[in-house]
């Protein structure tokens, strides 16, 4: 199952000092906007999101049809054909992906330690 591009997605809440604390550490901004409350920093293939008051938790993030880079691919599973897969083998959802759609949509499932995992599909 290839579930697309990886991220952590962290809950933060001052999104400015956290900014602040992962470029420290060698991230630089990637996307998003401080002005919105959400950043994406990557040092070199490591992807972390910073969002404010977006989410209740810190969640593992996977992005079905971009690479790391956040650029499209060419070819890849859909997120409601793994849906369906998911669903296949059990897997209980917290919210799903309308299957009467096309192009970007998202579920969430939670692993068995309560943490959540994010697949959103952009294209």
């Amino acid at each position: 199952m290839q579930l697309g591009a990886f991220s952590l997605s962290l809950t933060v809440k001052d999104i400015a000092a956290s900014a602040a604390f992962y470029e420290k550490l060698g991230f630089t901004r990637f996307g998003g906007d401080i002005a919105q409350n959400w950043l994406i920093l990557r040092n070199g293939d490591t992807v972390i999101g910073l969002f404010q008051g977006m989410f209740e938790k810190n969640m593992l993030t996977f992005n079905p049809g971009w690479n790391q880079d956040a650029e499209a691919l060419d070819s890849f599973t859909d997120v409601r054909e793994l849906q369906r897969e998911l669903k296949a083998r059990g897997t209980q959802f917290v919210s799903e992906a309308d299957e009467g759609t096309t192009g970007p949509a998202s579920f969430v499932v939670v692993d068995p330690d309560g943490n959540p995992v994010l697949v959103d599909q952009h294209v």
